[in-house]
């Protein structure tokens, strides 16, 4: 498991615990601005998916309206069609 060995350094304690403690601030620097990009990303995703459920319910909403006046639509052509035909032949 741990070792109890020590690590012997040959430069004095006062600039190891300077260059330990810049090195660890660095790091969490690092790792706070990682984390602050990840959850801007997370939101990010989160509004896009919102945006693309809302576009496709309207879309599928739209495509329902378009079928049904493309059927009215024909029906209307029918009905002309056949007062045409009746009146052709009066």
């Amino acid at each position: 498991m741990m070792s109890t060995e020590t690590k012997e350094y040959r430069s004095p304690p006062k600039k190891l615990v300077k260059f330990f403690e810049r090195s660890r601030n660095l790091w969490k620097a690092r790792c706070g601005e990682a984390k602050y990009r990840v959850k801007l990303l997370h939101t990010k995703v989160a509004d896009l998916r919102k945006s693309r459920d809302r576009w496709k319910g309207e879309t599928k909403q739209l495509r329902r309206e378009v079928r049904q006046l493309q059927d009215e639509l024909g029906q209307l052509q029918a009905e002309l069609q056949e007062q045409k035909a009746g009146a052709a032949t009066r």
